[in-house]
Formats: C-alpha cells, sequence, structure tokens
C-alpha cells in the first residue's frame, strides 16, 4: 500500500488531519525532520483527536535517515510539488510507491525532487492560487493512489 511521507511539516494541524487520513485509511505515515513542531504538540494532539493510537507512524531525524530507511524497504518515491512534470491523475501508481509532500512553507527540497521517480502536481484552474493545503494535496493523492489500486472498495 502507498505511504505518506512528510518532508519537515511546519503546521500540526496540517499534520494531525493528515494522521487522521492515514488512520481512516491504515496508510503508514513518515515524518522527516526537523518538524516546525514538538510531537507532543497540543495542536497536533488535536487535530488528530483521538485516532493516534490508529496511525502507524514512523519518525526520521533527519532526511538521510529516512532514505536510509526506504532503501531498506524499497519502492519509488513519487514527489508532490506544485512543479510537478506530471498530473498526479494520469499517473499509474504502484502497491510500493511513498507519496512525498514538503513543508507547507517551502516545498520538496529540490535535492528530494531530484531523486524522486516522478513528480506529480494536482492541478488547479486559478493561476492566482499558489497551491491547496498541505492535508487536502495529501488526501487528493493519497485517495487517487487508493482508488487506482483498488482499496476503495
Amino acid at each position: 500500500m502507498p505511504q505518506v511521507v512528510l518532508i519537515h511539516p511546519q503546521i500540526p494541524p496540517n499534520t494531525g488531519n493528515i494522521a487522521r487520513t492515514c488512520a481512516a485509511t491504515g496508510t503508514e505515515l513518515h515524518l522527516v525532520g526537523p518538524l516546525g513542531f514538538e510531537i507532543s504538540d497540543r495542536y497536533l494532539k488535536r487535530a488528530g483527536l483521538d485516532y493516534w493510537p490508529y496511525v502507524k507512524l514512523h519518525y526520521h531525524d533527519s532526511l538521510d535517515a529516512f532514505q536510509t530507511y526506504h532503501q531498506q524497504r524499497g519502492g519509488r518515491w513519487l514527489g508532490f510539488s506544485v512543479a510537478g512534470s506530471y498530473n498526479y491523475i494520469h499517473f499509474q501508481f504502484q502497491v510500493d510507491d511513498w507519496l512525498l509532500f514538503g513543508s507547507e512553507t517551502t516545498g520538496l527540497p529540490t535535492a528530494v525532487i531530484s531523486a524522486c521517480a516522478a513528480s506529480l502536481y494536482i492541478p488547479m484552474t486559478q493561476p492566482k492560487v499558489r497551491s491547496l493545503n498541505l492535508s487536502v494535496s495529501v488526501a487528493v493523492g493519497l485517495f487517487e493512489a487508493r482508488r487506482q489500486l483498488g482499496y476503495l472498495a
């Protein structure tokens, strides 16, 4: 099943909402530090409500630590970015994909995008809107991957 990876998330409620989505879908959630908050942050816990026991949460201190972990497990890195090369709807997801999302303020680091098998974007009609909320982007990407792979039945 695809996994969600947040690289340097900054806003606790976004991460909490993403954790709820991951809990509801049984999706592993990887947080890659440094984070813009403490794991014990009350806003993070509030957004995740009482679902934290159902979150398959992994914390990695650094990008290097996460890369080492990923190498042991395998699978493709797919980076979501407003500057992505492929519309996520037209991309063929695989069961062992890792869906990578960057921080709310800076997005994915260039080095991470370069290491990805593909970079994906979520199309938006209004050109003056720079991006979607991180938790919305994760839900959109994750549910499309799950739909394609038959996990919504």
